[in-house]
């Protein structure tokens, strides 16, 4: 009972939105909450049992968070009331609040939650832990008591999942729990000590210079829509053409969204960079985008998942070909794939970089216990459910690649980017509750092939940081700020300066820069060379 309360993240119900969370963590909380028929939850720990009176914690939980410690007592039943005074009164706040915490809160989305392939993943493993008194998981008793509470009511919390299930007695396998907790607070001390690790690496120090004039925002770009063969109808598609156009030097640049996201969050990096002198395609995917979103969440569809990667990179393949055949008026010498989170991944995989085999049996390992702190592996782990698209070949004339917040750790555990064989810039966030960067970059950075490929850190950036959403986008996700970083503006000014010097090197042919510590504005960036990346990875 203490680990419910004492061990939850800070503002647990925060930990369930965004794209990739909109299936992954978002869905494990939102399974937790329906109503029904159980009486008592017997807390399992080893040999030790401890009989919970369901209907007591629930009437328990109904009271003020602030009651004394007599009324409290009072209002959970004899025997219940033994247990709960064991707990802190810090303790018994919590879990008053987390039991009655609104943990699901839109029908129609719950609906579509249920019928993802996350979803059904997270319900098998919450099943696993919340088992009947014969012992048998409760995975197929949690789908139908949750899709009973969503027709009699729009919120659901954990007492009603409790109270629902048709079963006299369940059992609680704290053990099972203790180990999730664990698993979170290791991921937690473990980047905490990775970034004074980094911070006392020495590395040197320089400010930023301002962004100037010349980095406001272009106001004027070319949509497009392009019909292509495999979808029914055009894509959407936003040329930023160059400010200036006697650069005929530079590259074109191709930025790929993420799951859920479009063409428009990026549209503050596009213009800023054609602004700049860079030719830039904003590629937008339907079905995958945040109409795609919004129709999962008003219950019209399931939410989109790893399903749509061979799509997204058909829409790549079908773009590339009609630039090369003239039907897209964009011109450089050669082209740098950029993408955030998913369009990271498609980037990769439209570069030629082929998926390791045995993603199978890795995926086994890898959701034997619900990933707390690494959403993303639920996603790499649809893909064999689905169908796991080959890499397109390497396009001609690429000239880098450069990933915010993207993720591959089960796709290219052992070779990462070794086999790119171009220079990759790869950003990341110590906020980042969804890919996160240890895992998710410096793994796939460490192995790279280009000894120009840059890995990024920022202190404070978020998954988040890279995007602006919107007017009406906000209250679509709803991001609080454990989610959006610190200091979004100044981060994405940090971001545009070394996307801007990454791409200025790769006009030179030569390394964008030493190792160092970045200041600007009040946020710090690390950038570190693959060697000073694979000392602090010794660290």
């Amino acid at each position: 009972m203490e680990f419910l309360s004492r061990s939850w993240p800070q503002g647990g119900a925060a930990v369930i939105t965004g794209w990739l969370g909109a299936m992954a963590v978002s869905t494990w909380l939102g399974v937790a909450s329906p109503a029904g028929a159980a009486e008592v939850l017997q807390i399992q720990l080893e040999h030790l049992q401890i009989p919970i009176n369901l209907r007591h914690l629930e009437r328990w939980s109904q009271g003020h968070p602030q009651l004394s410690l007599e009324a409290d007592l009072a209002n959970g039943g004899s025997d219940q009331a033994l247990w709960l005074g064991l707990l802190k009164p810090a303790s018994r706040r919590e879990l008053k609040l987390l039991l009655r915490a609104p943990l699901l809160r839109d029908r129609s989305f719950g609906r579509q939650l249920l019928d993802s392939w996350a979803g059904g993943q997270l319900l098998g493993e919450l099943g696993e832990l919340l088992t009947t008194e014969a012992g048998q998981p409760t995975t197929g008793q949690l789908q139908t008591s949750l899709r009973q509470l969503l027709l009699q009511q729009r919120t659901v919390s954990l007492i009603d999942l409790l109270v629902a299930l048709p079963e006299p007695q369940l059992n609680l396998r704290l053990d099972g729990l203790l180990e999730l907790a664990a698993q979170w607070r290791r991921q937690l001390r473990q980047q905490r000590h990775a970034l004074r690790d980094l911070a006392l690496m020495g590395l040197p120090q320089r400010r930023a210079a301002p962004l100037h004039d010349k980095d406001r925002p272009l106001t004027h770009f070319q949509r497009l829509s392009l019909v292509v063969p495999h979808r029914p109808n055009p894509l959407p598609v936003e040329i930023w053409a160059s400010a200036q156009p006697g650069r005929a030097e530079r590259p074109w640049l191709l930025l790929l969204p993420g799951l859920g996201g479009n063409a428009d969050q990026l549209g503050w990096l596009a213009s800023a960079l054609a602004q700049r002198g860079w030719t830039t395609v904003a590629l937008q995917h339907p079905g995958s985008d945040a109409a795609a979103l919004k129709a999962s969440l008003a219950g019209q569809r399931p939410p989109p998942g790893a399903e749509v990667l061979a799509e997204r990179l058909a829409d790549v393949k079908a773009l590339l070909a009609a630039q090369r055949a003239g039907g897209l008026p964009v011109q450089g010498d050669g082209m740098v794939l950029l993408g955030h989170s998913l369009g990271g991944v498609t980037a990769l995989l439209a570069a030629g970089l082929q998926p390791e085999p045995g993603l199978d049996r890795r995926c086994g390992r890898a959701v034997e216990r619900l990933p707390l702190t690494n959403p993303s592996l639920l996603l790499q782990c649809q893909l064999p459910a689905a169908v796991l698209p080959p890499a397109l070949p390497r396009p001609a004339g690429l000239r880098g690649v450069v990933l915010f917040n993207s993720f591959g750790s089960l796709l290219w555990p052992e070779r990462g980017l070794r086999e790119l064989r171009v220079p990759a810039l790869l950003v990341g966030g110590s906020m980042d509750l969804v890919t996160p960067p240890l895992q998710e970059q410096l793994e796939l950075f460490l192995p790279v092939g280009d000894p120009r490929s840059r890995m990024v850190l920022v202190e404070g950036g978020s998954h988040f940081s890279p995007l602006r959403l919107p007017p009406g986008d906000e209250a679509l996700f709803r991001l609080g700020s454990d989610w959006v970083g610190v200091e979004p503006e100044a981060v994405q000014g940090l971001l545009l300066g070394l996307t801007s010097d990454f791409l200025d090197s790769l006009a030179r042919a030569g390394a964008p820069g030493s190792s160092q510590r970045l200041l600007y504005r009040g946020v710090t960036a690390y950038v570190l060379d693959p060697a000073v990346a694979a000392r602090w990875r010794g660290r």
